[in-house]
Order: structure tokens, then sequence, then C-alpha cells
């Protein structure tokens, strides 16, 4: 008889269950809803970033690297491969120039690249070229 009275206890769940509204996800016929807290791809207001490398040093996975020759001249690099999408490179910015959108990272036929340059506060090399090359023929 204990398996009469488990079923009995059992069945008004049983009936809850085929009561409630269906919990699988639409996508291949809908668009995907991505959670609001979703971290996706890191965005940078370039014009904005300062160097100060706070969210160098605050990254747990080495994603982030600052190449600085001078106060005003420096290369932020950002390695995708390594990025855990923790959001601390977000959180570490006090000027509130790094972001992680929800944004999926786009797929891509071929490996993808190890390193994206997300700020380029450097001369350009091109420039200082033209100029020596102008030089050597006025003399």
């Amino acid at each position: 008889m204990p398996s009469i009275r488990s079923l009995l206890c059992m069945f008004p769940q049983l009936w809850e269950t085929l009561r409630e509204r269906v919990s699988t996800v639409s996508f291949p016929f809908g668009p995907s809803e991505v959670p609001t807290n979703f971290r996706g791809r890191v965005r940078i207001e370039a014009d904005e970033c300062r160097g100060c490398g706070l969210c160098v040093r605050d990254c747990p996975s080495f994603a982030l690297e600052l190449e600085k020759e001078s106060r005003d001249e420096y290369r932020l690099i950002y390695y995708p491969r390594r990025c855990i999408f923790c959001g601390q490179c977000e959180e570490s910015c006090r000027f509130d120039v790094i972001h992680l959108t929800n944004e999926f990272v786009k797929p891509s036929v071929g490996a993808r690249p190890s390193r994206e340059v997300l700020v380029d506060r450097r001369p350009d090399d091109d420039a200082e070229e033209e100029v020596d090359e102008t030089s050597d023929g006025a003399e």
C-alpha cells in the first residue's frame, strides 16, 4: 500500500506541472532573448581613454595589455581568447570608458584574431618617414 500513498502525494505536483506554461525557448523560430546582465563583447570609448592602466592591472585573466611609451603615447591591446568576461575591467575603470555589452561575439570561419588594438595613441611611423624623406631631398 505505500505505493498508492506515494502516488496520491505526487498527483497534485503532476497536475501543477501539466498546467504550467512551456519553459523552453523558441530560438530557431524566434529571436534569442538575452538576459539583461549578459556580458558579451568588450567595447571602449577610445577618445575618452586616458591610459591609466587600472583595467589592465585588475584583469584576472591577463586579457588586456598596455604598451606605454610616454604619458600621451600608448596602446591598449585586448586578447579575446584570454577574456573570461568577468567585468572586472569595467568596474576598475574610474573614467567609465570600458564596457561589456550584451552583444554576442560574432562567429568566424577561421581562427579568431588573437589580439585587437582597442586604443592606439602613438604617433604614425609613416608620417615620420615622410618627413624624413622630404628633408633628405631638400639637402
